[in-house]
């Protein structure tokens, strides 16, 4: 069996280890119990949250036995990792709910079904579980006991927090988060954690309290933060996260995502996003010029199909090449195109251009749309309008829709009823 660290290392999942040697040592001498962690602090996860648990397929395919963790508990504290500012406090109701959501969205990368056995093939568990029903007197006194302030204080995410306020709850979570890995080794011989490097600190503090508490050798790995060329935070747009619920963000937008990622990003995300070979991978990064839109749309195709199935990749897909063919076809189905239906009597009283694209995806506002279109960004059915005055009607139509476009690469259908 492949201890699979190789694979992590080789894809870009590897930033350190708390004992790299060791780790693969107990790798190579038989399948480990390993976990990753994620707070259901929304109803949906976007891309930036998924890094890791690409991280645990590639270990499953290896022959290790996954446990995905959802932070019903610690989300009611919120991580200050990462974070300027205090979380919003959730309700056990709200967590509960998104908890149940994020399961689902999980399973699409993650195989929890179960083998020939009976047993499942990956665990996920709430750490509600075990963090709600404990005596706090009792956990100063047996856990907080084993954590230094100044350790603490010495981690960076701290270190961050401590210039804008950081509160008792929030300084809470590091011993919560320790006692989850102390819980998962005594009730699931769990040896492993991994998640994003900002959570490093949050992870060494859970070895020591495994250790102390348990004398039990675990480890910590984690992963690069990922980050876009431009430097901005991956699965962020201009119009917010990208979301892996269908509905907060439609399935063509979610390929238009990938497939307008930039040039430079293409390889890095092929290996981190997509379980197409290496060597395949390697391939289509030294495309260069026209043809690394070739390995853009075989990036946007995978990861839509990973998340939303094939049939959905398969209409994004076709949807897309429609709206970049020019003056659209008939033939070419465009039905995944995020789309409303105006009536035709609408339409042949006129609407006003800044109004007819602030009732689409495209413009948050009028006020957007005036921008869109005085800057030369907004085209319909391929004729760029940049006149804010400008009223679309009738005459405007081919194949009975109209197409708007907002710069190069963002569309919207306006179906006539």
């Amino acid at each position: 069996m492949a201890n699979g660290l190789d694979t992590l290392i080789e894809r870009g999942f590897f930033k350190q280890c708390t004992n790299l040697e060791g780790l693969k040592k107990k790798m190579d001498e038989g399948s480990v119990t390993f976990y990753v962690g994620v707070d259901p602090t929304g109803s949906s996860l976007h891309v930036g949250h998924m890094v890791p648990f690409f991280a645990m397929h590639h270990l499953q395919q290896a022959g290790h036995n996954p446990i995905a963790v959802v932070g019903g508990g610690t989300s009611m504290i919120g991580d200050p990792s990462g974070k300027s500012e205090m979380r919003k406090m959730l309700s056990v109701e709200q967590i509960a709910h998104n908890a149940d959501c994020i399961k689902k969205q999980l399973s699409t990368v993650v195989d929890f079904s179960e083998d020939p056995t009976g047993d499942s093939k990956a665990v996920m568990v709430n750490n509600y579980d075990w963090l709600g029903s404990l005596n706090y007197l009792e956990f100063l006194r047996d856990v907080g006991k084993h954590f230094s302030v100044n350790k603490m204080l010495s981690f960076e995410t701290y270190k961050m927090r401590m210039e804008t306020g950081l509160s008792f709850i929030e300084f809470n979570y590091q011993l919560l988060q320790s006692y989850d890995f102390l819980t998962l080794y005594r009730d699931y011989g769990c040896t492993l954690q991994m998640g994003g490097d900002d959570q490093w600190g949050n992870i060494v503090a859970g070895i020591d309290l495994t250790r102390r508490m348990a004398g039990a050798e675990v480890f910590g790995l984690t992963f690069p933060l990922v980050t876009r060329a431009d430097g901005k935070k991956m699965g962020k747009t201009e119009k917010g996260a990208v979301f892996l619920d269908p509905e907060m963000f439609s399935p063509y937008d979610y390929f238009q995502y990938w497939r307008n990622v930039a040039d430079a990003d293409v390889e890095k995300f092929l290996l981190l996003f997509t379980f197409l070979p290496v060597n395949e991978i390697k391939e289509l990064g030294k495309l260069e010029g026209q043809d690394i839109n070739r390995a853009k749309e075989i990036l946007a195709y995978e990861q839509t199909k990973i998340i939303h199935g094939k049939d959905e990749a398969d209409k994004a897909r076709e949807a897309a090449r429609a709206a970049f063919t020019s003056r659209g076809s008939a033939s070419v189905d465009k039905s995944a195109i995020p789309s409303i239906t105006v009536d035709r009597s609408e339409l042949e009283s006129g609407i006003n251009v800044m109004d007819l694209f602030a009732r689409t995806a495209l413009c948050s506002s009028k006020g957007e749309a005036r921008r869109l279109v005085t800057q030369g960004g907004a085209s319909i059915n391929e004729a760029k309008i940049t006149d804010i005055d400008k009223t679309i009607d009738i005459s405007f139509l081919e194949d009975n829709e109209l197409l708007l476009k907002a710069g190069k690469k963002r569309y919207f259908r306006i179906i006539i009823n």
